[in-house]
């Protein structure tokens, strides 16, 4: 049995500091949000392969406490970045945080995949850490629609386990008509497709 201690000490939030993508960050997360000790392999292999202008415009889908979103809008002072999560508890958490690190120029809002944001909203750059078990129809209609939301040259960037890189290979290629493999690590790998 725990106790009251114990349980006041999990109901804390959980600080690290991290350099994903070689910007210092401070982030707050809370437990049942996705891998809130630290920032995952797949999120850090990620960001080892992004290219972001200073001015881009930036859409993380999926952003969790925002370690994606909040480095790309480090890297990309002039531009805006807009982080999504169909999860509030990880859409309060990544609003503090880029308000915890002076980031004015990264939001968050609540949306699952791209359907609650304004379908005028245009962007230079899409990236997401997706998840294995999303299926394969949400899977299609988040390749659909950051086709959709990209400006011409826009490139979206994705990490997933290696089981679904022949996925992403052949559905990125139907939809974009490109793919370029980045990187295949051990467990995951890095793809970009241009619009």
């Amino acid at each position: 049995m725990l106790t009251p201690e114990q349980l006041a000490g999990l109901r804390r939030d959980i600080v690290f500091i991290a350099e994903p993508g070689g910007v210092p960050l401070t982030f707050h997360t809370t437990w049942g949000l996705f891998s809130p000790r630290e920032i995952d392999e797949g999120t850090r292999l990620l960001l080892q392969y992004v290219e972001v202008a200073p001015d881009a415009d930036c859409l993380d889908i999926g952003c969790g406490y925002g370690p994606l979103g909040l480095s790309l809008a480090a890297r990309a002072p002039q531009g805006q970045t807009l982080m999504v999560d169909k999860d509030f508890v990880a859409v309060d958490y990544a609003n503090a945080n880029a308000a915890r690190n002076g980031l004015g120029n990264a939001r968050a809002q609540l949306s699952n995949g791209l359907a609650q944001i304004d379908p005028a909203a245009r962007f230079d750059l899409v990236v997401s850490n997706i998840p294995a078990k999303v299926g394969k129809e949400l899977l299609a209609l988040l390749l659909h629609d950051a086709h959709a939301r990209l400006r011409p040259g826009g490139r979206l960037y994705v990490v997933t386990i290696n089981g679904l890189r022949q996925y992403m290979k052949r559905n990125l290629g139907e939809v974009f008509g490109n793919y370029d493999k980045l990187k295949q690590g051990a467990h995951y790998t890095v793809a970009m497709a241009e619009r």
